[in-house]
């Protein structure tokens, strides 16, 4: 843990004293311009992001789809819109935000793992961790008018959630 000269790194005194993570980590450009190599139009992308959407794919996919496949790094520099909202304007954005969903998913995965392993202790602690995380981001989504005010979250119905 510690080095020769006796002190820690800086990575290691946030996470050991703080819970936190630091500041290493990549940071978006501070450029809020499309750069001049790229050779899409901002149309051009729009429909390339609604392209993939209607493939299936959610709002981080294609960010990362765009970013590797055809050479765009900033979705925003170039059309002005984020890919959600590119997405909430074509009535393309899922019912359940993308979050939300993949920790609906979790919670079915955990529980599918307890059916079989009643006595793992750990994986428990981790479906409620997971589900404290679910009640707070409903929370959050209510507040901001993401999700119906309505909208109710029961272990028991959580697999027709995601249909």
């Amino acid at each position: 843990m510690l080095r020769e000269s006796g002190a820690c790194s800086g990575d290691l005194m946030a996470r050991m004293y703080s819970r936190k993570r630091g500041k290493s980590g990549s940071t978006k450009p501070v450029r809020k311009v499309p750069p001049s190599w790229l050779k899409y139009k901002p149309f051009e992308v729009e429909k390339l992001v609604i392209k993939l959407a209607k493939e299936g794919k959610s709002a981080a996919e294609i960010g990362i789809v765009l970013r590797d496949s055809y050479g765009i790094p900033c979705i925003k520099a170039v059309t002005g819109k984020k890919i959600n909202k590119i997405l909430i304007e074509t009535k393309l954005y899922p019912k359940i935000p993308e979050d939300l969903a993949n920790l609906i998913r979790r919670v079915i995965s955990i529980t599918e793992h307890l059916k079989k392993n009643r006595k793992d202790k750990v994986a428990k602690r981790g479906l409620q961790l997971t589900e404290s995380k679910i009640r707070r981001l409903i929370r959050y989504y209510k507040k901001h008018n993401k999700i119906p005010k309505g909208w109710e979250y029961s272990r028991d119905k959580i697999t027709l959630l995601l249909e």
